[in-house]
């Protein structure tokens, strides 16, 4: 027993220099103005060790250094999904998208709204689970001063208080699960293909409705054969073939 363990430490130790050796050889080719190489060392790294923000972020700068903005932005998206609240992702998007030909206005949104998905987009969902807890915990002892406390004043300090931190538990709670939506269900992608015609419908017979160019963020609606109806921030939609996309 005591040399499978042994075993299986040697072998966990192997995997984690091999994996330390390419990131000090992704860094390099970076460095070195090698990108593209760079690029295929990160993209080996995330094949060997998973998903990470790190990785997809260093992956994504290199793809943009390397001038293949679509592949840049699909890696900073993904970024953004495992951890949100980075500002050096938001920054390093905000700029590749500039380089994209569409520029598409988003429709107007509810002000209350827009500013509910700001702040919920301040962290990730294990944030939030993480902070519903700690509200949760503010609140049973609010319960406790309610109950225990012998002045009028502290019981009626206790269940306000105690009211608001579960309303922030509450909402807190949602903002974990609509983050963890938004990881699982990866409804969103990156257009490749140069310029794609979107039809009305899924068919090369369709009418032709817009162009868009890669680089553009939609959403992915409906899926009839290998036919995907999208829709862009602007409210435009229709049907485009899945190859001319990669799903964030």
């Amino acid at each position: 027993m005591k040399k499978i363990l042994v075993i299986c430490l040697a072998l966990i130790a192997i995997v984690s220099l091999k994996a330390e050796d390419l990131q000090k050889e992704a860094a390099s080719a970076y460095i070195r103005k090698d990108y593209q190489n760079s690029a295929q060392l990160y993209e080996k790294l995330l094949k060997e060790q998973g998903e990470s923000a790190e990785l997809y972020y260093n992956l994504g700068n290199a793809y943009y250094k390397a001038d293949l903005i679509p592949s840049a932005l699909l890696n900073y998206e993904r970024a953004q999904l495992l951890s949100p609240g980075d500002d050096d992702i938001r920054r390093n998007l905000e700029i590749a998208r500039l380089k994209t030909v569409d520029k598409i206005t988003p429709i107007d949104r509810f002000l209350l709204g827009e500013w509910v998905r700001s702040v919920q987009m301040n962290a990730g969902s294990n944030g939030w689970a993480k902070t519903a807890v700690m509200f949760f915990l503010l609140f049973i002892g609010a319960l406790s001063v309610y109950f225990f406390a012998g002045r009028v004043w502290m019981k009626k300090v206790s269940f306000w208080s105690g009211t608001t931190v579960m309303l922030l538990c509450i909402i807190s709670n949602y903002f974990a699960y609509a983050q963890k939506q938004r990881l699982t269900e990866r409804d969103q992608a990156i257009m490749f293909t140069p310029s794609v015609v979107v039809k009305s419908t899924p068919d090369n017979s369709g009418t032709d409705l817009f162009v868009v160019h890669q680089g553009t963020k939609v959403v992915l609606k409906d899926k009839v054969g290998d036919w995907i109806r999208i829709q862009l921030e602007d409210g435009n939609n229709g049907w485009v073939k899945e190859d001319t996309f990669k799903q964030i």
